[in-house]
């Protein structure tokens, strides 16, 4: 998207604009009909008694909601601390991602030879008061590390504030000045639809109490920060200190939290993301009563169903989420769910993605049951799964360094997806020894140390059998066979062509 952005040279923005003056010089140069013109205002009349698209001015509801929000500034002195510490606290974008935090520590020190440094810092991003009695919201990333944090109110007024809990999974945070009878704002009863007007409050630069304004652009955004994005895309201009203001609708209800932006030089391109108010809401009542959040668990590891993947499992779209794997002792494994299952709904509800479906399982909640509409080996099943309270978070790990099986495979058609492989002494699969980056395989995320642990649904230990099954699926007209495949990350499955050049 960055690369789009950049191709757009000088030269074609003129050219854009000289196509537009010339448009309008043949409108100015077709005579003027009173007699058309009174026709067309008459066949066109409900139109022309529309309303204006826009509110004439905001100026009530900003009046209105905005000794609500306040400016939070951060001071940050903990010791040393590691790249790797400091890095949990932000998303792990790729190096580049034009995604960037709104709240930056000012006076960051950039990639050095050390490995640790002192953090001396002061910071600063947005907030709002949700009650009287002095709860205000903001983001986790304006907080994490925070050994003080003081408030300014819209008159001006400095004074200290607790951290009551943060949740890292969302990026939200509850702060809690002393005292009472603050203003504050309601969330909505209801979310935004796409093409409703925004309005962002907020500390963009540290500058304090700006209001911009836009619409929503789309809902239920993904931009790869967290298990639970569920965003906003909003078009009103926001900037850094903006993070942990509210977004309002046209009414003055908040509709989300300002979090981050899309943005090649750092600065507003007009794509800024907002934490949708049902997820601020849920997340801060806990976070008020408990001071953590808890969130219901059912044990699987998920993933998307592309196409070469719905292909391969007979599936008619694209669409729900393919279990990769099911934790031992878990409430799926007790109620039957399966590896290579595809969850298609819960309590009747459509699951479109991974993301959807780990949105529905948290937010059901801990001792609760639900019933989970599923898809194995082509028939349609139906579980009913107890959900527990999500545990600390597991990893898998893959065995790199097996040793080369002696008994080889069908190497040539290995070859073909770009892939050598070895035995894993002692333990299950066929371990990735290498992958030609330009290859099918690599083109389809097979990396060197992935551990393959089924071709075509069928186990396999050594090359060969992975070989065999790609004959196999190939015998049957298949374009693509499923692998499951282990990494350091977890169990996924992938989609790899039977027929490659």
């Amino acid at each position: 998207m960055r690369s789009i952005g950049r191709s757009l040279s000088p030269r074609r923005v003129l050219l854009g604009a000289v196509a537009c003056a010339a448009f309008g010089g043949a409108a100015m140069e077709k005579a003027f009909d009173p007699a058309h013109a009174v026709a067309a205002t008459a066949m066109n009349g409900a139109a022309a008694a529309q309303p204006p698209a826009g509110p004439g001015s905001f100026a009530d509801i900003v009046d209105r909601v905005e000794p609500a929000v306040v400016s939070v500034k951060v001071k940050i002195v903990d010791g040393e601390q590691s790249d790797d510490e400091d890095s949990n606290s932000i998303p792990d974008f790729p190096p580049g991602s034009p995604f960037y935090r709104f709240f930056r520590r000012f006076g960051l020190p950039g990639d050095g030879d050390t490995a640790r440094r002192r953090h001396l810092t002061m910071a600063q991003g947005s907030g709002f008061f949700i009650s009287s009695d002095g709860y205000i919201v903001t983001n986790n990333h304006v907080v994490d590390h925070a050994s003080e944090v003081t408030i300014t109110l819209s008159g001006g007024k400095v004074m200290p504030a607790k951290v009551i809990g943060v949740d890292k999974k969302t990026d939200l945070a509850l702060l809690k000045a002393e005292g009472g009878n603050y203003p504050c704002v309601t969330f909505a009863a209801r979310p935004p639809r796409v093409g409703d007007w925004v309005i962002a409050v907020g500390n963009p630069f540290g500058l304090g109490g700006t209001v911009t304004a836009g619409i929503v652009s789309a809902r239920g955004r993904d931009i790869g920060s967290g298990p639970y994005d569920d965003f906003l895309q909003i078009d009103a201009p926001v900037n850094h200190g903006n993070s942990g203001g509210p977004t309002f609708n046209a009414e003055g209800a908040v509709v989300g939290v300002n979090t981050a932006i899309f943005s090649p030089s750092g600065g507003s391109v007009g794509i800024g993301f907002a934490i949708a108010s049902d997820v601020v809401k849920n997340v801060v009542d806990q976070l008020k009563a408990n001071g953590v959040v808890t969130r219901g668990w059912i044990g699987v590891q998920i993933q998307a169903v592309s196409q070469d993947i719905a292909d391969s499992l007979g599936l008619k779209s694209a669409s729900g989420a393919l279990v990769a794997d099911v934790e031992k002792n878990s409430p799926a494994e007790s109620s039957g769910v399966k590896s290579g299952d595809v969850i298609t709904a819960v309590n009747g509800e459509t699951v479109g993605d991974p993301h959807d479906l780990a949105r529905r399982i948290a937010a059901t909640g801990a001792n609760k049951t639900v019933s989970i509409a599923l898809i194995r080996n082509g028939a349609p099943m139906t579980f009913d799964v107890a959900v527990a309270t999500m545990p600390a978070d597991k990893t898998a790990k893959a065995a790199p360094d097996a040793e080369p099986d002696a008994r080889g495979g069908d190497a040539t058609e290995l070859a073909k997806l770009g892939l050598t492989l070895r035995a894993n002494r002692g333990d299950d699969g066929v371990v990735v020894a290498d992958v030609d980056p330009d290859s099918p395989a690599a083109d389809e995320g097979l990396r060197r140390g992935d551990v393959i642990l089924e071709v075509g649904g069928k186990a396999v230990s050594r090359p060969s059998q992975v070989a065999d099954e790609i004959d196999a699926a190939k015998s049957d007209g298949k374009r693509s066979v499923l692998f499951r495949v282990k990494s350091d990350d977890g169990e996924r499955f992938l989609a790899l062509p039977t027929r490659a050049s």
